[in-house]
């Protein structure tokens, strides 16, 4: 549903924007960065202290990548054994970010700077009732619950969960949802309410001590699953909305801060072709969505990316996290409670 997410508008809810350790050979810089060069002032970021020498070889090396042409970068990419597919603005990204990487572990032996946020990313893409024209006053049911677990050291999909869920306000599912989504009028009777789903997701989570042991983060494609979808169901449901939903990583927003492009090209279809990837499963599948979200994600930890939550919800109103905030990993989850 990630395409058709941008035409909802849910009634009542207010929505506002406030604003690798894969195993790769590790090569000598030199080529990229002879000793003695000087990094440019323009390298220095905001987000943390960049004052460390590493810092400046990391810049000199992106100087001279930002003035490869894009055989050369995949002339290189591939003497480094690394993938050579994508368009020339990720190739790019991912040598500078291997490079970077080679770097901060060379630094981090030495006692210096790291770059580690999660021990896990949980993908969540709902699925939820629609009409094909949806009016401005039609609430949106959850319909499927999946969920994706990357395991962010291994850099590999290691659990999955999936259950559909019965809408009480629009029982019937229009013949428009049934055909787009795949789930058929059957599979919601037989399934159970939204309260006792959610709390098997709870349960799911708990069982693999995620905000205990474990620090996490919510992961979705775009704002709607977590701001609409989840915001409206729990209203419905006369549920308090869960406090570990309140703060997820909208993954357009990081692929388009990440490789420096428009808001347009960052649609699950686009990010997947730029990427050099295909789209595995059936569209519009819950679980086959959040699966190639995942996959998404997973090349963009490859490629260097510290994906980082960057939105929450607060009174009904989305708002922006900004990269300066401290990075949280999403509270231990419990479960469903009453809105009375």
């Amino acid at each position: 549903m990630d395409e058709h997410k941008e035409n909802i508008h849910g009634k009542g809810v207010n929505v506002k924007m406030s604003k690798n350790r894969d195993d790769e050979k590790v090569k000598p810089c030199s080529i990229l960065c002879p000793a003695g060069e000087a990094a440019s002032p323009q390298a220095s970021q905001s987000n943390t202290d960049f004052s460390h020498p590493v810092y400046k070889e990391i810049a000199v090396a992106n100087g001279r990548i930002n003035r490869m042409s894009k055989e050369e970068l995949r002339i290189k990419l591939a003497e480094l054994n690394l993938d050579t597919r994508g368009v020339k603005d990720v190739m790019k990204k991912r040598l500078k970010s291997h490079y970077k990487k080679q770097k901060l572990m060379q630094s981090v032996a030495e006692g210096g700077p790291t770059d580690t946020h999660y021990d896990y990313i949980c993908v969540v893409d709902f699925e939820a009732t629609c009409e094909e024209d949806n009016p401005s006053n039609f609430l949106h049911e959850i319909i499927e619950f999946p969920l994706v677990l990357i395991n962010t050291h291994t850099l590999e999909i290691v659990d999955t969960f999936q259950e559909y869920v019965k809408p009480e306000l629009n029982p019937q599912l229009s013949d428009f949802c049934v055909k787009l989504t795949g789930i058929t009028q059957k599979m919601v009777d037989d399934a159970d309410l939204f309260p006792a789903v959610l709390q098997r997701v709870v349960t799911w989570l708990q069982e693999r001590e995620l905000g205990t042991k474990y620090k996490y983060a919510i992961l979705t494609d775009g704002a709607w699953d977590m701001s609409k979808f989840l915001n409206i169901q729990c209203r419905l449901s006369q549920i308090r909305y869960p406090q570990f939903a309140k703060k997820w990583i909208n993954i357009r927003k990081s692929y388009g801060n990440f490789y420096k492009v428009p808001r347009t090209q960052t649609k699950l279809s686009t990010m997947l072709e730029n990427l050099g990837l295909k789209y595995e499963g059936r569209p519009h599948s819950g679980l086959d969505d959040s699966r190639n979200i995942a996959r998404i994600a997973l090349r963009m930890l490859q490629d260097g990316c510290q994906l980082r939550v960057n939105e929450r919800i607060h009174a009904g109103q989305l708002l922006a996290v900004p990269s300066s905030a401290p990075v949280e990993g999403a509270p231990p989850p419990h479960n469903p409670r009453s809105r009375d």
